[in-house]
């Protein structure tokens, strides 16, 4: 039996585009009334992802939400915002660093931190009108993050 080119190269994307879709990896993240780092929180609270991975927000507790914040993400990506007690999934695709917030306990500090790619901890940047809750999050976010890196 004689295969054509025309088949063989059919053959050869869908193997590609089989292999790309297969290195993408799904994380689920709880949003919590109660976790291990204290009240109104995400779980994990860092997550270090690739470009194209999936993270998938969980209605755990009710109450909260997954939304980007705006001055927290690279340029180029796209804004999100779910629902409360809605379960809602993004897939990143620009390298950078993410800064989410739970909108309704944004005051209270529920945030979470993603780097996709390999962006330094050391360049995230909390934007000045950041309620001071979540910026001491954040503060104790990056350290727990480049502790568990050494």
């Amino acid at each position: 039996m004689t295969v054509s080119l025309a088949s063989r190269l059919a053959a050869l994307w869908l193997c590609c585009c089989a292999a790309s879709g297969a290195s993408a990896e799904t994380f689920e993240v709880k949003m919590l009334n109660r976790g291990p780092h204290g009240a109104m929180v995400y779980e994990p609270e860092f997550i270090q992802a690739a470009p194209g991975d999936t993270i998938k927000f969980l209605a755990t507790s009710n109450g909260h939400d997954a939304v980007s914040i705006a001055g927290m993400a690279p340029a180029g990506a796209t804004a999100f915002r779910g629902k409360v007690n809605e379960e809602i999934a993004i897939t990143l695709t620009q390298p950078g660093l993410y800064g989410i917030k739970c909108q309704p306990h944004y005051a209270m500090g529920m945030v979470m931190l993603v780097r996709v790619g390999d962006t330094p901890l050391s360049q995230l940047v909390v934007p000045e009108d950041v309620p001071e809750q979540a910026r001491q999050r954040f503060e104790g976010i990056v350290s727990r993050a480049a502790a568990a890196a050494r």
